[in-house]
């Protein structure tokens, strides 16, 4: 087992540092660690790998290939028992080690090998982070959960920054990643100016927004997810791994394919709730505030954004667009107020038929209870009686599909207004260059500085 603070797996400098899982297994989905497996691919080396509890842990979620059917009645009732007094997505995935070779994903181990490899040498660092992301009271609180919960927060990465020798590029792929653009300025605060040195990075979500992408089912096709997206844009592919024609990629003509090319891709392609962001979008709209003609020239990016996310969806206008945008988000506030009424009758539902049980076998909430495995044995047939086949257990199951099928229709609506609300954003950013661009001065120079850090190719 590697101590608590190992030392990099290579001698640096590394050209990249790549970083995943979750605070405990049941947060480490495999996708993380199939995402990990296909940056170390990608990326060019020497690079090195900290993953959830390392290599010597069962460490990695996934769910079974087939599911067993149970022909006994007490691992059923036991299984029911669990869903109703305590609800898991994780009960029914089994566990297993890494196939990656990698150290803890501990903050102390995540610090030492940042701090070394950003004072290393003067070639770029790229810091790949495929995680679980927390929101915090403002951006610069937003925070990474690595092994064991703990937390990397964006001020914490600015102080972990803070005299590198090196430019570094970060891809954040977490829920709420997009407070990490807050690098963009000194000490990740806005107040305080644009930051020093060169450090940039492009994020699945803006920073108060979930993104997709920690699925424990390990096949990909069935995923969705940033970076699955961007990693296989980087290497001139589809999510399916398929070559795609040049054109597709490379958008600035340089025959190469960038981070920021890659991260169009996402924007693009992703079918999911994912809204990405960059630092050079944060840093605009924290200088620009009104909007001229779109700076279609300065970013080739969001063009292709509008134009091929908008045939995609058929918004070819402005004005299409943000009527859309105002439809779904009307639409998706009607329906979360629906859905909040359909939880709350299924929480009525489910505290009935806990008290019908508990009111004749008070110990069934209680699996460690000493009395717990008498009692279901030999009350098992009344048990099953009171949980399946009751009126109590009827309103509860009605309760429970008719929650279900409101959350997928929210589901299905959460993509459709994140996929708008890319173009949205795309639209509104290339206003925003524009009236930069025609103003100048420093700003646009700072603005131009992190678009040409973010272009950069890993």
């Amino acid at each position: 087992m590697p101590s608590p603070a190992a030392k990099p797996d290579v001698e640096s400098p590394l050209r990249y540092l790549a970083v995943g899982g979750g605070a405990t297994p049941e947060y480490t989905e495999v996708s993380l660690e199939q995402d990990l497996a296909l940056a170390q691919k990608t990326l060019p080396g020497p690079g090195s790998v900290l993953f959830a509890g390392g290599s010597e842990s069962v460490s990695v979620r996934e769910l079974p290939e087939t599911t067993t059917t149970t022909t006994t009645r007490q691992p059923t009732l036991l299984a029911q028992l669990g869903d109703l007094f305590d609800p898991r997505a994780a009960r029914g995935s089994r566990y297993r080690a890494p196939r990656l070779s990698a150290q803890i994903a501990s903050v102390a181990n995540f610090e030492t090998n940042l701090t070394l490899a950003a004072r290393s040498g003067t070639a770029p660092l790229l810091l790949y982070v495929a995680a679980h992301g927390l929101q915090g009271e403002t951006p610069r609180d937003n925070r990474v959960e690595l092994w064991a919960s703990e937390p990397i927060t964006v001020a914490r990465m600015d102080e972990l920054l803070t005299g590198a020798t090196r430019p570094v590029r970060l891809v954040i792929a977490s829920c709420y990643s997009g407070g990490f653009a807050e690098l963009a300025f000194a000490h990740a605060d806005p107040e305080r100016g644009p930051a020093s040195g060169e450090r940039c990075g492009v994020f699945a979500g803006t920073w108060d927004r979930q993104t997709s992408g920690c699925d424990p089912n390990p096949d990909r096709r069935a995923q969705e997810g940033y970076s699955l997206h961007l990693l296989h844009a980087l290497r001139g592919e589809d999510r399916e791994g398929a070559v795609l024609p040049p054109r597709t990629l490379d958008l600035n003509g340089d025959g190469k394919v960038g981070l920021l090319e890659a991260h169009t891709r996402a924007r693009i392609a992703s079918h999911s709730i994912d809204v990405p962001t960059t630092t050079s979008e944060r840093y605009l709209r924290e200088v620009q505030h009104e909007k001229s003609a779109p700076a279609l020239q300065l970013l080739p990016e969001d063009a292709a954004v509008i134009k091929q996310l908008g045939a995609r969806l058929g918004l070819k206008t402005t004005a299409a667009v943000d009527q859309r945008y105002a439809e779904l988000s009307r639409r998706l506030d009607e329906l979360e107020d629906e859905q909040d009424a359909a939880e709350q009758e299924l929480e009525h539902a489910r505290a009935q038929l806990a008290a019908a049980l508990l009111a004749r076998w008070p110990v069934l909430q209680d699996a460690f209870h000493a009395e717990f495995a008498s009692t279901l044995m030999h009350a098992a047939a009344d048990v099953d009686a009171v949980l399946n086949h009751s009126a109590v257990a009827e309103s509860y199951q009605r309760a429970r599909a008719d929650a279900d099928a409101v959350a997928e229709r929210v589901n299905v609506l959460e993509v459709e207004e994140a996929e708008v609300l890319r173009l949205v954003r795309a639209h509104e950013t290339l206003g925003l260059a524009g009236a930069l661009a025609a103003r100048g001065g420093r700003e646009l120079a700072r603005y131009r500085a992190l678009l040409t850090c973010e272009r950069s190719v890993p």
